[in-house]
């Protein structure tokens, strides 16, 4: 049993990360990408738990003024780091994979933030909003792309030289 509020607290900020990394995550595990429920979980309850390191919750609040936003910083350039890792490009073929995973990892490493200085109805918020522009986005990329893909390389390229 949790005796202190404090560790009530920090428990219920850390499972929140780890739920709302989840659920990006069940996307991520649905489309076959390379991060999924496990991973973001980690990252959102990694993000939670330095934020509030961070912000002195271990010390009971004895921090210094700045550290909250250093600690932030550090996790997202190191988060960076991660997405960087699942991006790949094929030259050959001219393309770039996992952009997206790449963004989803940052932005679970966000929520794991969020969560961790205590701002639930922001992450959840954000949550939705996350799924909603991961579904949303698909679609209107299909559709995109085959309407892109159907007009002749000539045309394309024309189109392309007007936009510089």
């Amino acid at each position: 049993m949790l005796p202190d509020p404090i560790f009530k607290e920090a428990l219920l900020r850390m499972v929140i990360a780890i739920l709302l990394g989840c659920v990006v995550g069940v996307d991520r595990n649905i489309r076959g990408k390379p991060t999924g429920v496990k991973t973001l979980g980690l990252v959102a309850l990694g993000s939670c738990l330095v934020t509030m390191a961070g912000a002195g919750f271990a010390l009971h609040g004895v921090a210094a003024n700045d550290a909250t936003s250093r600690t932030i910083q550090g996790i997202m350039t190191g988060i960076g780091f991660l997405g960087a890792g699942v991006i790949v490009q094929n030259v050959a073929a001219d393309k770039i994979r996992g952009l997206t995973t790449a963004a989803s990892i940052w932005v679970t490493a966000a929520l794991g933030i969020v969560c961790g200085v205590g701002a639930w109805s922001v992450a959840v918020i954000a949550t939705v909003l996350f799924i909603m522009l991961l579904i949303v986005g698909r679609i209107a990329e299909h559709a995109l792309h085959r309407h892109w893909l159907a007009k002749p390389k000539e045309h394309r390229d024309a189109m392309l030289d007007n936009e510089e």
